[in-house]
This record gives structure tokens, C-alpha cells and sequence, in this order.
């Protein structure tokens, strides 16, 4: 008995239906408490749309940063690493609607919309302050390692 995949659904039902997992996009969607609606895009995708798409075995759910000419730049709201050449093949689906914390959300509301343009917007700060928490981490450890506090 074969699995049924996420392409077999929408191409059956137009819908998909599911509880998230991964921290990729928080803090919108947490893992294993969020549930997500995806439909099948119409034409092409636009800034700030959630994309489900492939990466190998994987089914990844990020944000459209930049329509390009014939592919995507797309990023998730907790990552730091951009992605390219995500095409309209790669593409599975799009977000519609969310569940959060039991409250339904369509992408189509104002604060949701407030959300989006806040949370990439602030992106350059962001990235900043996690990198310079990463260096310091691993800059206290390497420090804590050489006192003999760590292995």
C-alpha cells in the first residue's frame, strides 16, 4: 500500500489540510499546534505568499520574498539562509488560512497583512542580533572550553 503525498491530495481534493511541523516559520506557525490550509496557486505566486513546494524528500513551507522572472526567492520567517530558483513546477501549493491557537486566520486580514510586512521588514535587524548571538556563543564556548569548563 503505497502513501499518500501532499500532491496526491491536492491534486484530488484542491485542499490540503495539515498540522505543521518545524520551527522554519515561526513565530507565526509553531509545530504540532498549527494547522495549515494549502490550495493549489493560480498563476503565479506574489511578495509575502507561504509556498509549499519540495526540497528532496522534504515539504517545506517558507515565504516569497522576490517573484523573478522564471523562479522565487523565498525564505522562511526563522531562517536566515535565502532560497533560489524555486519554480511555478516546484511549487505545490499555497497558504490560504491558519489555525493558531485554535483561532482560524485568513492571509487576507489586515493584521495578519501588518504581520508580514512588519516581520520582513525588520529582517536586517534581526539577522544582525542572531548572528552576534551565535558569535558569542560559540566564542563563549571556545572560551569556557579552553578554562576546562567544557569538553
Amino acid at each position: 500500500m503505497s502513501e499518500t503525498t501532499f500532491e496526491d491530495i491536492l491534486a484530488k481534493e484542491g485542499r490540503l489540510v495539515y498540522k505543521t511541523k518545524g520551527t522554519s516559520m515561526l513565530p507565526m506557525l509553531h509545530q504540532n499546534r498549527d494547522i495549515v490550509v494549502i490550495e493549489r496557486p493560480e498563476g503565479r505566486l506574489q511578495p509575502f505568499d507561504v509556498a509549499l513546494y519540495r526540497r528532496g524528500p522534504q515539504y517545506v513551507l517558507h515565504r516569497v520574498l522576490e517573484v523573478r522572472g522564471s523562479d522565487y526567492v523565498i525564505r522562511g520567517d526563522n531562517t536566515y539562509v535565502l532560497e533560489t530558483g524555486i519554480t511555478d513546477e516546484d511549487v505545490l501549493g499555497v497558504l490560504k488560512s491558519f489555525v493558531r491557537k485554535g483561532t482560524p486566520h485568513s492571509v487576507t486580514e489586515p493584521g495578519y497583512l501588518r504581520y508580514v510586512r512588519f516581520w520582513c521588514a525588520i529582517y536586517p535587524v534581526r539577522a544582525f542580533f542572531v548572528t552576534l548571538y551565535r558569535r558569542i556563543r560559540r566564542l563563549g564556548g571556545t572560551v569556557l572550553r579552553k578554562l576546562g569548563f567544557r569538553k
